[in-house]
């Protein structure tokens, strides 16, 4: 019998099977080659993470300097405490509660956190970070002799800041995990500074307990760059000094700025914003918050502060933390009337023998004539160099018509009021002007009015104007270097463009000079002898009712400059919040300590010499006899009184002022015969407006001697009317010209 062939169903049924067959088959092979060639090194790289357990070993964050080598941010070394939670749990002489106990106590923690860190079902947790050197020690104490396992030490840094507020808008701070946080330079230049982590890798089995192994594998860490700035710490000290200075005598709540530029390359050599904050306590509760005017927020109170919680940050960006050198704009007053003179005869329409007046002048779109802030005692017919020394409104009106709108605006533009400095700091501000200015725009634009820009601004556009007429970019960043201290990068001084010529730039160099030298110029109160000082004043209103802001933009010395000067005051309160009464004294002073520092040696006029004559050192004359010590005081120029019953034979043992105090001529010296068990002292007289004269002979009709700063009229006196002052002491009196100034 034979067997019937396969029918057509059953063949169909084969060729199905066969093909399901053939394309499963494909399908595996397609995958497998997926997994071999596309997913390869991904599944191998977590076959490799799964059968090792991984630390990481945090690399040496670089080291930021000054430009003569001074540490301004450190990394100091510190651990991470860590745990392996599978291992916790083999320990057999002591339990996870034990252990939550011990290790909570010794690292000041929370126990029921702690526990939930110690038991959560991964390879390995981070327990605490920045663990100081000490409770290091004791975690490893308590681990040796507790025999405890999966409790781990790890290699780790923390940054540290010598100057604690010194420098704090111009560094910045880092993170939890010693990345930049919030701006300066530790965040802008956090690629270079932060280098790349390495690792400890061991072997763990499929439960994630760790293999005793010899095949440990460690890859090194590769610390950060180091940062140079052009910042001189020194300077920085001085200019910071100063404004602390300032805020207490004129109660400035709204803060300060100071900027101090070395006009040939662009350098910062110092960039100050009060108020300022400690950067090794960022998110603390600042000390002077209660005296701040807040923008924007409610004033916390002490009690109800949360450290980075976002009330408080939100605070802090809005205080202590902004930059106002970079992030505040203002009206720059009359500091922008050296731009318009700079314009005005680089294109020839005034030259400074050119004749004009302070006739009021009118122009369409101002509601009336624009005359000047002198009006009450004109000035009359003068000389454009006079104009810009009595800061003469109409003068520099007159200039911007002579140049016209496009020419005055592209002048704007050259000196770089149109764009942002490019500073290497982030929240840099940009000016603001009228984007179709009109003829009163300009106008009053000449001499610093209805437009905005940053105080660096102002202090970058006064490079071009003193330097020879090169607009530069400010230059915070010098160089790179390795932990070798060799030079990986260098960041070299950029021109932005040329603005003026250099005979411009003479002139209005000698012009700015006048200002500060000249008895009756506006920045007379900026005057240092000695030191030729040339600058410009500005008195200027924000759009808040009598909040004002002081400013002085200096240079020196005025022939061959080594530094531009700018103090902007904000919202001063007291006798005056004119920029020539308090601003031009106060940048004098930082000209006059920043090129001391530098040792740029003084060149004193006759007038300095004359008035030096007037001045005497006391001389030493303890433990001589009185008639041996009042010869040496007539000599000197001195006057005496004796304190004691002693007779000419008897010795000197005390004397006030000590030896070498500067005292005017003819100032009292007191020489005791005996050491009295309280010094006798004296009323304080109240020198108010008093003139030099006046109150040297009010000073000594009372025993008292006085330490002249300054010269015209009596603005502060260190001592208030009334105070009891020790008899013979030397008391500081500020005097200013108030004659005629901005």
């Amino acid at each position: 019998m034979f067997l019937a062939a396969p029918g057509l169903a059953f063949r169909k049924r084969l060729i199905f099977l066969l093909s399901v067959f053939i394309i499963t088959v494909a399908v595996l092979i397609g995958r497998l080659a997926y997994i071999q060639f596309v997913q390869g090194n991904e599944l191998q790289k977590k076959a490799f993470e799964q059968q090792n357990r991984g630390r990481t070993i945090s690399s040496i964050r670089g080291t930021i300097y000054d430009r003569n080598g001074k540490k301004l941010a450190i990394s100091v070394q510190v651990a991470t405490i860590g745990c392996n939670p599978s291992d916790v749990k083999t320990n057999k002489k002591i339990s996870v509660d034990k252990i939550a106990d011990d290790l909570a106590a010794i690292l000041e923690m929370d126990r029921d956190n702690l526990v939930k860190l110690i038991t959560k079902n991964t390879s390995y947790v981070t327990v605490k970070r920045k663990v100081d050197k000490d409770t290091e020690m004791n975690v490893r104490k308590w681990i040796s002799e507790n025999n405890v396992k999966g409790i781990t030490i790890a290699e780790d840094s923390k940054r540290y800041y010598p100057n604690g507020n010194l420098m704090s808008h111009i560094l910045g701070f880092t993170g939890d995990d010693n990345q930049g946080l919030m701006g300066g330079i530790e965040e802008t230049m956090e690629k270079y500074l932060k280098g790349t982590p390495g690792k400890i890798l061991s072997e763990v089995d499929a439960r994630n307990n760790a293999i005793p192994s010899d095949t440990e594998k460690r890859i090194d860490a590769e610390d950060g760059l180091n940062v140079v700035l052009t910042i001189d710490e020194t300077i920085q000290y001085l200019a910071s000094k100063s404004l602390d200075k300032a805020i207490d005598d004129y109660n400035l709540k709204q803060g300060a700025v100071a900027i101090v530029l070395d006009p040939d390359n662009g350098d910062i050599l110092g960039l100050v914003s009060k108020p300022d904050y400690d950067l090794n306590s960022p998110f603390a509760y600042p000390e002077n918050i209660e005296e701040m005017v807040l923008k924007g927020v409610d004033k916390p109170e002490r009690e109800s502060w949360v450290e980075r919680s976002e009330a408080s940050v939100n605070v802090l960006s809005k205080t202590v933390w902004r930059n106002k050198a970079i992030s505040d704009t203002y009206e720059p007053g009359s500091t922008f009337k050296s731009i318009t003179t700079s314009a005005g005869i680089e294109e020839g329409v005034v030259t400074p023998d050119t004749i004009t007046d302070d006739h009021a002048i009118k122009v369409q779109g101002w509601p009336k004539p624009i005359q000047c802030w002198r009006y009450y005692r004109p000035h009359g017919t003068e000389t454009f160099r006079e104009a810009v020394y009595n800061s003469c409104n109409p003068a520099f009106v007159k200039v911007a018509q002579g140049l016209g709108i496009n020419r005055f605006y592209s002048y704007v533009k050259a000196f770089g009021f149109r764009e942002r400095t490019g500073i290497e700091l982030k929240g840099e501000s940009n000016s603001l002007f009228q984007e179709k200015p009109k003829e009163i725009d300009m106008a009053v634009a000449s001499f610093g009015q209805r437009f905005t820009i940053t105080p660096l601004q102002l202090a970058t556009s006064y490079t071009a104007i003193v330097n020879g007429g090169k607009l530069m970019k400010p230059r915070l960043i010098k160089e790179l270097t390795d932990s070798d201290g060799n030079v990986v990068k260098t960041f070299e001084p950029e021109v932005i463009r040329t603005v003026i010529s250099e005979k411009t730039s003479k002139t209005v160099r000698d012009i700015l000079e006048g200002v500060v030298s000249t008895p009756n110029g506006t920045g007379n109160n900026a005057y240092v002898k000695g030191y030729s000082i040339g600058g410009k004043t500005g008195t200027s209103q924000t759009t808040q009712q009598d909040v004002h802001i002081a400013s002085f933009c200096g240079f020196a010395p005025a022939d061959d400059p080594a530094v531009i000067v700018l103090v902007v005051l904000f919202d001063p309160k007291g006798d005056s919040y004119m920029g020539g009464v308090i601003a031009a004294p106060l940048a004098g002073k930082i000209i006059e300590d920043v090129l001391n520092y530098m040792q740029v040696e003084r060149k004193y006029t006759e007038e300095d010499l004359r008035l030096m004559a007037q001045e005497v050192y006391v001389p030493e004359v303890r433990g001589k006899s009185v008639e041996e010590a009042t010869k040496d005081l007539k000599r000197a120029g001195l006057s005496y009184r004796i304190e004691g019953n002693g007779n000419n034979e008897s010795s000197v043992v005390e004397q006030t002022p000590k030896p070498d105090a500067l005292v005017p001529e003819k100032s009292v010296v007191i020489l005791y015969t005996h050491k009295p068990e309280q010094p006798p002292t004296v009323k304080m007289p109240d020198l108010s407006k008093k003139t030099m004269s006046e109150a040297i002979n009010a000073m000594n009709r009372v025993g008292l001697n006085i330490k002249v700063n300054g010269t015209g009229v009596v603005f502060k006196q260190q001592y208030e009317a009334g105070t009891d002052v020790e008899i013979g002491q030397v008391v500081a009196v500020d005097f200013r010209n108030m004659d005629n100034i901005e």
